[in-house]
């Protein structure tokens, strides 16, 4: 027997205001409360180092980098500093050296791209051991 005949059946809903109200909530108390880190302000002092002086190796090849951007293979300065002639100079003072080290002496102020220039230049001659010479702080 249906007693409820005239009755329709209710379907039960779930109200969605209070649930987006709720969540609209945490979303602004977490934008308020954020911080959020600045790199811009970083102050970078280089290049010193706490590291012994080893001895002289004859299987090196100095490169000397200086503020200007000028560039001197073992001494020899180079009229033009550019990759290509970087590379044709560490050919040169390679010789027929096996595994040389190319010692990168780069002045404090000298510019990044110099120095990306030098390493660029080793590795198109084929010299693969590549190291930063560093000064002891005062």
């Amino acid at each position: 027997m249906n007693f409820q005949r005239g009755r329709s059946g209710d379907e039960p809903e779930i109200n969605l205001i209070p649930l987006i109200d709720v969540l609209l909530v945490i979303i602004i108390f977490l934008m308020l409360t954020t911080t959020y880190a600045k790199f811009s302000g970083l102050e970078i002092n280089l290049p010193t180092a706490e590291a012994s002086k080893q001895n002289e190796q004859p299987n090196e090849i100095n490169v000397v980098v200086t503020a200007a951007g000028q560039v001197l293979v073992n001494k020899v300065p180079l009229p033009v500093a550019t990759p290509p002639t970087i590379s044709e100079a560490l050919r040169r003072a390679a010789g027929e050296a096996r595994e040389p080290v190319v010692v990168i002496n780069a002045d404090a102020k000298a510019t990044h791209q110099s120095v990306v220039d030098i390493m660029q230049a080793a590795q198109s001659a084929g010299l693969v051991r590549i190291s930063f010479a560093t000064q002891a702080p005062p």
